[in-house]
């Protein structure tokens, strides 16, 4: 995963949006902790909407 946070929101909303029904499944596969991408993209004032399955 991206270690820039900006590039970061676009990897994870691509593979929420094509590939993943939720956060937990994304980060499950990349095995990553979800509080982690939660708490980067929190920095750039981002957080996850579970109802659109992505960051906004």
């Amino acid at each position: 995963m991206p270690s820039d946070p900006i590039m970061l929101l676009s990897f994870v909303n691509t593979q929420l949006r094509d590939n993943y029904d939720d956060l937990e499944d994304l980060c499950s596969n990349y095995n990553v902790d979800h509080r982690d991408i939660c708490q980067r993209l929190e920095s750039i004032n981002y957080s996850y909407d579970p109802n659109l399955n992505r960051f906004v």
